[in-house]
């Protein structure tokens, strides 16, 4: 029996997918829908064997999140993202979470309807990996080409967000502060940012690590939900140092 999850909190946009499924696969016996990712993980619970398209940005418990819960309790589950946006914040978000192996798929929401037809054949059917072009050339710039970030940069870059100190960022990645400062300097580089002295300004223009911030967040490189996620994983990590 071949069940197709649906999890997308605009209506509209549910009816469509519905309507792409039933055309695209007329194999499928069950096509479910939830409105949120928190529903669509407790769907996911009770109809194991179900193949997923999920929407990112939702109201309660976003996409990455219910993928993440779901891929945990099921790793071979097969997810296609359908989402409005390509941003580096998004992108790094299902790649740190993909489980090995997975089928997974990554379709923008303004491809064409063949498009996402094939995609969801290609997923659900014979297994494979669909990402749209202009996701996958933002892969590969948040894996470190054409001057994209290292993980490494990128997590520094996540954790000046937070708030943390250079001393605290070393502790957590098990880095020399040396070795901090040293990719703190790579990140501004990449970022465009650099303390420019002016004649009648002897302490520079910016404070480097908040327009670093400032510049990530106009770039889209993080976003409210990358830091949301981050800040549950920095207090997970803090608990676990104090206990």
């Amino acid at each position: 029996m071949m069940e197709v999850l649906i999890v997308e909190d605009d209506p509209l946009h549910r009816s469509y997918l519905h309507d792409a499924v039933r055309a695209a696969l007329p194999e499928c016996d069950l096509v479910l829908e939830a409105e949120n990712g928190r529903v669509g993980e407790g769907l996911a619970r009770q109809h194991r064997s179900a193949h997923i398209v999920m929407d990112l940005q939702m109201s309660e418990r976003n996409g990455i999140e219910a993928a993440r819960t779901i891929w945990k309790e099921r790793p071979d589950t097969r997810i296609l993202f359908w989402s409005n946006y390509a941003d580096e914040a998004y992108v790094r978000g299902v790649s740190r979470i993909v489980p090995e192996g997975a089928a997974y798929g990554y379709v923008l929401k303004s491809a064409s309807d063949d498009r996402l037809k094939l995609a969801l054949r290609s997923i659900f059917m014979e297994a494979q990996c669909v990402i749209d072009r202009e996701v996958r050339g933002m892969q590969q710039k948040s894996l470190g080409h054409v001057n994209g970030f290292t993980d490494v940069e990128y997590e520094i870059l996540i954790d000046i967000a937070l708030g943390l100190t250079d001393r605290m960022i070393a502790r957590r990645h098990n880095l020399s502060l040396r070795s901090v400062q040293n990719r703190l300097q790579q990140l501004y580089e990449k970022l465009n940012v650099y303390q420019r002295v002016g004649e009648d300004m002897e302490e520079g223009r910016y404070n480097l690590r908040g327009r670093a911030v400032a510049v990530a967040l106009l770039r889209k490189l993080i976003n409210y939900s990358a830091l949301e996620r981050a800040e549950a994983e920095l207090n997970e990590w803090l608990g676990v140092k104090q206990n």
